[in-house]
């Protein structure tokens, strides 16, 4: 095999790679005497098959089969000896038109390989990093409030006479129609619904004050214009309703009995649940800004000269989604104040950010032998599982039977193990700050890894 280089640009590289037909011809040989002991074929005996027939039953087929394993070996091979680290697998270009003639060992196997190295570049001292972790301080009166919502939303209701009025529930069955005719999703014989609480359809709570069991009434709203259901969205309907019950709320008192009747022991147990979820959903709204900081602060430091087909692919599937986000929310660039121009060039900088760190990580990773184990896995599919109540089998068999969807999951498992290892190397003092400074969104959240 003889290999040479024909471009060296940056981190691009193009081998042009020849392989002497008489190697092909020699593995075909070989290839066939080895089939001569494995082949029944009608008129002759186990192994006396001559190498010509079979040369013109299976040598095409044969040929092709060598041939692309020539192609995978002489490409890793080509790289192995080079020592070098491409950041894709290299592109293959068999000239036009040579296929054929290679097939009938009338030329050689030449062909051209390229493909983007690696960048090389050092990791830093992680323990230069100055990072701040906003912390917030909970307040009993934070518990206070979470319990109260939650006795909110156990309140008892008893049957009342006489017409609902805000704060009432209501016990109807109703059907939705649009033009006329009943749509998908719009009809429930035992719906409930509370006045006040602002959980359906804006304008159509309000119509229910004044009501009484068994009244009926047909009641006019719009859906919203963002509504999921784009075929519902921004549309006049109707509901027809017949109301069955209302029910006033009962008052609730805040003690040890209403905790046992949540099935815990008492209400100081109860407290430390609460304040425990307070604490959980504040601490992952933490770990977020910490490690917003974090990759900001690698972005930073590290610039170097990126895979220009890395950056090609992260690109591609940016956009994709991008397309996708307009299309099911019905708006074009114009709408978000930009042209398709304008936004390839902002997604274009996020894919290579993300590259470039998604390169940073892997390198710190890699040096300090960061590993997922199978037990991670799992409990990152068993996660992922959760998310589709009702279809676990069908979740579960595709991530088995589809290895890529697995390592998918694997991936963010990994990513997470990366920056905790360089947090607990890098300088970070705790800020107290205020739930809503915590809770304030960053903008161009997009473009973490």
């Amino acid at each position: 095999m003889q290999v040479t280089e024909t471009l060296a640009e940056g981190l691009k590289r193009e081998l042009k790679v020849v392989i002497p037909a008489s190697e092909l011809a020699s593995r075909l040989d070989a290839y066939l005497e080895d089939l001569k002991g494995k082949v029944n074929i009608k008129g002759f005996r186990p192994g006396k098959v001559p190498a010509g027939h079979l040369k013109r039953l299976y040598g095409r087929q044969a040929t092709a089969e060598i041939l692309n394993e020539m192609l995978t070996e002489s490409t890793r091979k080509a790289v192995e000896e080079r020592n070098e680290k491409p950041a894709l697998q290299p592109e293959i270009d068999l000239p036009e038109g040579e296929a054929e003639r290679i097939l009938n060992g009338e030329a050689d196997l030449a062909f051209t390989m390229s493909y983007d190295l690696l960048p090389e570049f050092e990791v830093i001292d992680f323990k230069t990093v100055e990072i701040e972790r906003p912390v917030v301080e909970i307040d009993e009166s934070e518990v206070d409030e979470q319990i109260q919502q939650i006795a909110e939303n156990n309140k008892p209701f008893e049957t009342k006479d006489g017409k609902a009025v805000e704060g009432d529930r209501v016990l109807m069955s109703y059907l939705g129609k649009l033009d006329g005719e009943p749509f998908e999703g719009g009809a429930d014989e035992n719906g409930q619904l509370v006045i006040g609480s602002k959980t359906f359809i804006p304008g159509f709570e309000e119509q229910l004050v004044g009501l009484k069991a068994g009244d009926e009434k047909v009641i006019e709203v719009s859906f919203p214009e963002d509504y999921p259901a784009k075929h519902l969205a921004g549309k006049p309907v109707t509901f027809d309703i017949v109301v069955k019950e209302i029910q006033a709320p009962g008052e609730v008192k805040i003690d040890d009995e209403f905790a046992k009747g949540l099935g815990l022991e008492g209400l100081d147990k109860l407290k430390e649940i609460v304040r425990g979820q307070i604490e959980s959903r504040f601490g992952s709204m933490t770990r977020q800004k910490v490690k917003r900081q974090l990759l900001d602060k690698l972005d930073e430091v590290y610039q170097f000269d990126l895979p220009e087909r890395l950056v090609d692919s992260e690109f591609e599937g940016v956009w994709r989604q991008v397309e996708q986000d307009l299309a099911n929310a019905g708006k074009t660039f114009e709408d978000e104040e930009t042209t398709e121009d304008e936004a390839k060039a902002e997604y274009r900088k996020i894919a290579e950010r993300r590259v470039r760190l998604g390169l940073v990580l892997s390198e710190v990773g890699e040096q300090n032998q960061i590993k997922v184990s199978d037990d991670e896995v799992q409990k990152a599919l068993y996660e992922r599982i959760r998310q589709f109540p009702g279809q676990e089998k069908e979740v579960f068999d595709f991530y088995r039977n589809n290895p890529q969807a697995l390592a998918s999951l694997q991936a963010p498992v990994y990513e997470e193990k990366v920056v905790d290892y360089i947090l607990e190397l890098a300088n970070v003092t705790d800020k107290t700050v205020s739930k809503e400074e915590l809770m304030a969104e960053d903008e161009a959240d997009e473009a973490s890894v």
